[in-house]
């Protein structure tokens, strides 16, 4: 079983394609089955936790939440995600693995310029 894992959130429905509006991102890890916790990483405050909450609880996790830095607009929370997505697997590669805090992401400078580039 993987001990970490990262899955975007969105606050959609599922009744109809494109119904959400909003997506954070949730750090799952699993290295204490006994207590498996669900770090959320939302760069519009709080307004994706009852996703956020619904995920957890399927994936059998504790939801905690995370700083992170947050969005000047109302539509890079994609962008956000895609960032935070990358920064925080570098940083479990690089092993940087606190075990009493969540990794957080209040430094996080999104860029959408930069997704647009292909290097």
């Amino acid at each position: 079983m993987v001990a970490r894992a990262l899955a975007p959130v969105n606050n959609g429905r599922g009744a109809k394609a494109g119904d959400g509006n909003h997506w954070s991102l949730l750090l799952v890890d699993r290295r204490n089955r006994d207590n498996v916790a669900a770090y959320h990483y939302d760069s519009s405050g709080k307004s994706n936790v009852a996703s956020a909450e619904q995920l957890a609880e399927r994936l059998g996790a504790n939801l905690q939440s995370a700083r992170m830095a947050q969005q000047r607009n109302g539509c890079d929370c994609g962008v956000f995600v895609v960032d935070g997505t990358r920064t925080l697997a570098r940083r479990l590669a690089e092993r940087e693995r606190p075990d009493d805090e969540p990794l957080h992401l209040d430094n996080l400078v999104a860029d959408r310029r930069a997704l647009s580039r292909i290097d």
